[in-house]
């Protein structure tokens, strides 16, 4: 069996119900968020399969990752947040918290946060998080190649669960069926799509990843994925946008803010 990666979007946060909501810093999950965690701990059938827990280190994704995953956590796994999986936008909303702030609100024997340095939340233009499309793109190849290393020490029944955000999970697996752009995305908030490696080799440069057959048929039945052209013109509607709403932002605030948020 080749290892499974489980792709999962945060649950609802209070800045998904307005868009005033978006100037919220690193924002709390509502309850309805908390009810869905609670349902998708319940749908997931695999917490005993479960060899890795990681998170982007947004408070959001790893509430979601403690809360839906808990029999994985009470099992003496900790989530291991990783900053390539926050998300894409530069609203307080998608801004992190301080590595010192994380460090007091979320325990040692709970969240491995060694990952996480000082300015992991730093989203100025020349920032590794800047909001660009070939940095997005760098950071998702940089967090595929760091996941097909964390499972290759794992043996092939690894299963990995990361939970992240609805932008950035079209750039970490290069799968833009669904997206709708007035949302910048086309996840719903915890939803669960799992994933294998293209290249069961390791030697994809890329480690690029392709949606297993079950999970496919779950979310779309028989319908017929895209072809690579309609991939690609997808991708640059989205990458259009963003740069577009990008610079709109820079113009009329001074700063370097996406509106791409959700």
């Amino acid at each position: 069996m080749a290892p499974i990666i489980h792709l999962v979007r945060h649950a609802q946060g209070y800045h998904n119900l307005c868009e005033e909501n978006q100037q919220m810093p690193d924002p709390d999950l509502t309850p309805l968020g908390m009810t869905q965690c609670e349902e998708l701990c319940k749908r997931f059938d695999a917490h005993d399969k479960i060899t890795h827990l990681v998170a982007s280190p947004l408070r959001r994704t790893l509430y979601t990752c403690l809360y839906s995953f808990k029999p994985v956590v009470d099992a003496g796994k900790k989530i291991i947040a990783l900053p390539d999986a926050q998300e894409i936008s530069t609203f307080p909303s998608d801004i992190g918290s301080d590595l010192s702030k994380l460090k007091e609100e979320f325990a040692d024997d709970l969240v491995d946060l060694h990952l996480v340095k000082e300015g992991w939340n730093d989203k100025s233009t020349e920032s590794r998080y800047y909001p660009s499309p070939v940095k997005l793109e760098e950071r998702s190849r940089a967090a595929r190649l760091w996941l097909r290393e964390l499972v290759s020490k794992a043996g092939d029944d690894a299963q990995v669960v990361l939970v992240s955000h609805g932008g950035i999970l079209h750039f970490l697996t290069q799968d833009w069926d669904g997206v709708k752009l007035e949302r910048g995305t086309g996840w719903d908030n915890t939803e669960l799509r799992s994933y294998e490696f293209e290249d069961p080799t390791g030697q994809d440069p890329d480690a690029s990843l392709k949606e297993t057959n079950p999970s496919w048929r779950r979310r779309r039945g028989s319908a017929i994925p895209l072809t690579e052209t309609e991939q690609i013109q997808i991708q640059q509607a989205f990458q259009a946008q963003l740069v577009e709403e990008t610079r709109n932002r820079e113009g009329a605030s001074g700063d370097s803010s996406s509106a791409i948020i959700d």
